[in-house]
């Protein structure tokens, strides 16, 4: 079910094709959703760049009571992923479910003046963040990926990301000017987030086309909780599921890694919204190029390959290095991380999914990545707590050796050598 010939299994794995198409046109639906994550990730990130100095600094949360969470605004998307999947599957409404998504997330924005430092409030407030994001994210990346050939889907996720990434770029920069003009008044942020992510939904009705699903291939393969667990049958699927989800716990997320930054090199908190700079600058740079060439030399080798960057950043996090020579390397290799990374994963996927059971198939791939990210961050704020940041991060990095090395023998390390 998952690859209907040889072709096609050569197309979603990018291994054994000599000569992919990475030339074909990008097309106006995939530019559309492009346009419309750039808005929206202006509007996450203004919220997501200072929460954590918002949590820990401002309302005194400990590092335990941040990690759960952090892990909770991962987590929470687990179920709603799937959900989201099979509805926008079985309705052929992938545009409606991911519009709904996106609607959460802004309206979430207005909630957090009002909670104030309730731990349960901002617990319940990221939850239907995290739940707009849950919904609208398979759904999405469905739109992409029905929406482009299959020989061009990592250039077509990498064109996506590149522009998600300009707003996930603008964001941070957008929330030091606010709080360097009104110094720590977070609720201006909230309140700009929400009116910015209200232009992303309104430009996500007006300007993304849906996709329907042919008829011949929705009456082959219809679509049901069944038929979407029954992707799971097809063994490189499975393996790539597998993994997603064990490299997900060796991750250490963003705001961790920021955090710590933070505390070797006593940044100011104004300054902290500027971190993810460093990250999204690089991560644009080379979110295309790193599309075209997982096209070309193999996107489940580029998806493994990403890891070794995320390898040096827990190697300086944890090392002796100070400064400059600290900040820039770290930042510069967590978007090399996630260049090889992000949209790559869902290419290595997507072109070999029914179209009917595209939403879902990728929903169940994301979902065994949330699971992951969410024990690894519960994971990192307990170890934090106990050992500190810096051993923290080497045991991090401990668990990111043995996912590799598990993942390589799993995929298959002669194949993906082979290509």
């Amino acid at each position: 079910m998952y690859l209907s010939s040889s072709r096609s299994q050569d197309t979603a794995t990018g291994i054994g094709r000599t000569g992919p198409r990475t030339g074909a046109a990008i097309t106006g639906n995939v530019i559309a959703l492009g346009l419309v994550s750039l808005v929206t990730d202006i509007s996450s990130e203004m919220v997501t760049a200072v929460m954590p100095v918002y949590l820990v600094a401002g309302l005194g949360l400990s590092i335990l009571q941040f990690g759960f969470l952090d892990g909770l605004y991962s987590g929470v998307t687990v179920f709603l992923r799937l959900a989201g999947g099979h509805i926008a599957d079985r309705f052929a409404a992938r545009k409606t479910v991911a519009a709904t998504g996106y609607g959460l997330s802004a309206v979430s924005k207005l909630g957090f003046p009002a909670v104030g430092a309730s731990v349960p409030g901002i617990g319940t407030l990221l939850a239907v963040d995290r739940a707009g994001k849950g919904l609208r994210t398979a759904p999405r990346d469905a739109l992409i990926s029905l929406s482009s050939t299959p020989e061009a889907q990592g250039r077509a996720f990498g064109v996506h990301r590149a522009l998600d990434t300009v707003g996930a770029f603008t964001g941070p920069l957008i929330a030091f000017m606010i709080l360097s003009a009104v110094a720590t008044a977070y609720d201006a942020v909230f309140v700009v987030s929400f009116c910015v992510g209200m232009v992303g939904l309104l430009m996500m009705v007006l300007f993304v086309r849906d996709r329907p699903t042919p008829a011949g291939e929705s009456a082959r393969t219809a679509a049901s909780w069944r038929a979407g667990a029954r992707l799971l049958r097809d063994a490189p699927f499975r393996r790539l599921c597998l993994c997603a989800a064990l490299l997900g716990v060796a991750t250490v997320s963003d705001a961790f890694v920021y955090l710590v930054l933070q505390r070797k090199l006593d940044i100011a908190a104004h300054w902290f919204p500027l971190l993810p700079l460093g990250t999204t600058g690089t991560y644009l740079l080379l979110a295309i190029p790193a599309g075209r060439a997982a096209d070309r030399w193999g996107r489940r080798r580029m998806f493994l390959a990403g890891h070794a960057a995320l390898g040096g950043v827990y190697v300086l996090l944890a090392g002796p290095f100070d400064g400059l020579a600290l900040l820039v390397p770290t930042l510069m290799l967590h978007g090399v991380f996630y260049a090889m990374t992000d949209g790559v994963l869902m290419a290595a996927a997507g072109a070999g999914l029914p179209p009917a059971l595209r939403t879902s198939g990728l929903a169940v791939l994301q979902t065994g990545q949330a699971a992951g990210r969410f024990v690894s961050s519960v994971a990192f704020g307990a170890a934090w707590t106990r050992w500190g940041p810096e051993r923290a991060v080497v045991w991090s990095g401990v668990a990111l050796a043995v996912a590799v090395a598990v993942s390589l023998v799993v995929m298959g390390g002669a194949r993906l050598r082979g290509r």
